[in-house]
């Protein structure tokens, strides 16, 4: 039965992207959305900020893989900000998102399709491994851990997984489940962290953006209204 699980969560995944296509959720997280663009805007001051403390003074040379790189806009972020194409990679499950990052991304950056895990990285290959928003959606907890195990293994001595998520459930979508830092320790037990708190409360922004987008940062200063967290998972040089 454990050997089945995988396969039966990366099935079930495609059903949960799939009904976030339809309905009130097709346009929700649209970059159009006032709420959406001020988050975005949020996490890329963040994560840049992430790597001035980390030393990162050249990004062209850091190699980095995307687990669940969806339409290719992270990696778009990553390159605005100096990363090379030739050293990005991104994996992605869902074949449409796949076909749509092919479109937009340069021919240099690799991308795979399939189940992100089963991949023939070679181990200690990548200065970083970003995931966003991709755990939230995985309800098995076996498989969580055979993908963190995966990224893990990928990354170089020195490196690190640089994780966005959310840390709350949230009770009107089954299709998701907070991450809480708790849950983070024990995917990457080895892991040397850093972490910050961000992003609004997405209900609390969509509402506040319908009044004034402006308020948005007002009520983003007060960390207890922040769900996601940034996190910096360091594997220690010293690790095999």
């Amino acid at each position: 039965m454990s050997d089945q699980r995988p396969i039966d969560e990366t099935v079930a995944v495609v059903e949960r992207y799939a009904r976030r296509r339809v309905g009130a959720l097709a346009d929700r997280y649209s970059i159009l959305q006032p709420d959406v663009w001020q988050s975005v805007h949020e996490r890329q001051r963040a994560m840049i900020k992430l790597f001035v403390r980390l030393g990162f003074s050249d990004l062209a040379r850091l190699r980095v893989l995307e687990v669940g790189c969806g339409s290719g806009g992270n990696l778009l972020e990553l390159l605005r900000m100096g990363f090379a194409p030739e050293n990005l990679a991104g994996a992605e499950l869902l074949p449409e998102r796949l076909s749509q990052a092919r479109q937009v991304l340069p021919e240099a950056l690799t991308l795979w399709g399939g189940d992100a895990s089963a991949l023939a990285i070679a181990p200690a290959s990548r200065d970083i491994v970003l995931q966003s928003t991709v755990f939230s959606s995985l309800l098995d907890d076996a498989f969580q851990q055979h993908l963190a195990d995966a990224m893990w293994r990928w990354v170089a001595p020195g490196g690190g997984v640089l994780w966005y998520d959310f840390v709350y459930n949230n009770p009107r979508n089954r299709d998701v489940r907070g991450v809480p830092l708790a849950r983070i320790r024990q995917l990457f037990p080895q892991a040397r962290i850093r972490c910050q708190k961000v992003t609004l409360a997405p209900p609390i922004a969509r509402a506040l953006c319908r009044l004034h987008p402006a308020l948005y940062p007002v009520f983003n200063a007060l960390p207890l209204l922040r769900t996601h967290v940034l996190v910096w998972l360091e594997k220690p040089r010293s690790a095999g």
